[in-house]
């Protein structure tokens, strides 16, 4: 009677055990259910993320001007400043070297000689730019440019210093009267020192001093080589 007894909690052992083995393969079977799905999720959202970047995978120098390196942008831009300018058409020269397109303004119609103090016409030719860059996002260089003769004014010392003062004065009509972020902005003086004629001669002389205004490509941060 005892050994039927104990062959019976022998053969309860073995089944719960059994039932022990089934419920724990039964658990490692859903835990690897369970890590196959978040394996496959996590492999689907590295996959999507992956293509959100490459459809982004631009630098922030591409991303500052989005096409006004093409000719058609370019044109319809300078299209633009001759539209806003036509009053001053005879003071201004429009055109384009590896940085951008450069817009020139006779110092003559900017400013008194030898002075640095922008004229009332010339600040309402300037504020026509303003409008324009305030809808573009390039960065724009200002450059002052004299002419070889010494400035007729004892205020200023030398051409570098008259140069540089136009620039700035061109500058701040954009950042203190239209609020256009300063950090867009370079200014530079040149003096004498970059002609687009010779100085023998009035005429050339007069070409010479002007403020140029470059409106800069994409990828172009600093001024190039004339």
């Amino acid at each position: 009677m005892r050994r039927r007894r104990d062959t019976e909690n022998t053969d309860r052992w073995v089944i719960s055990y059994a039932d022990f083995i089934t419920l724990l393969f039964a658990f490692f079977a859903v835990m690897y259910a369970l890590s196959a799905v978040d394996a496959e999720k996590l492999e689907k959202f590295a996959l999507s993320m992956k293509k959100a970047f490459k459809a982004n995978d631009r630098t922030d120098t591409e991303r500052i001007i989005p096409g006004l390196s093409s000719d058609n942008s370019m044109g319809h831009i300078e299209a633009e400043i001759r539209s806003a300018l036509k009053n001053m058409d005879s003071n201004i020269m429009i055109r384009r070297d590896e940085r951008g397109m450069i817009i020139s303004i006779g110092a003559g119609f900017l400013f008194d000689p030898g002075d640095a103090t922008l004229k009332e016409d010339a600040i309402k030719g300037i504020s026509e730019l303003a409008l324009i860059f305030r809808n573009i996002p390039n960065r724009i260089l200002i450059e002052g440019h004299t002419d070889s003769l010494p400035p007729s004014n004892s205020m200023y010392k030398s051409n570098w210093e008259l140069s540089t003062l136009r620039a700035i004065a061109v500058l701040r009509v954009f950042i203190e009267r239209f609020h256009l972020p300063p950090e867009r902005f370079i200014v530079a003086g040149y003096a004498q020192y970059r002609p687009i004629r010779e100085n023998t001669t009035p005429e050339g002389r007069a070409m010479n001093r002007r403020v140029d205004i470059v409106i800069l490509k994409k990828g172009e941060f600093v001024e190039g080589n004339h």
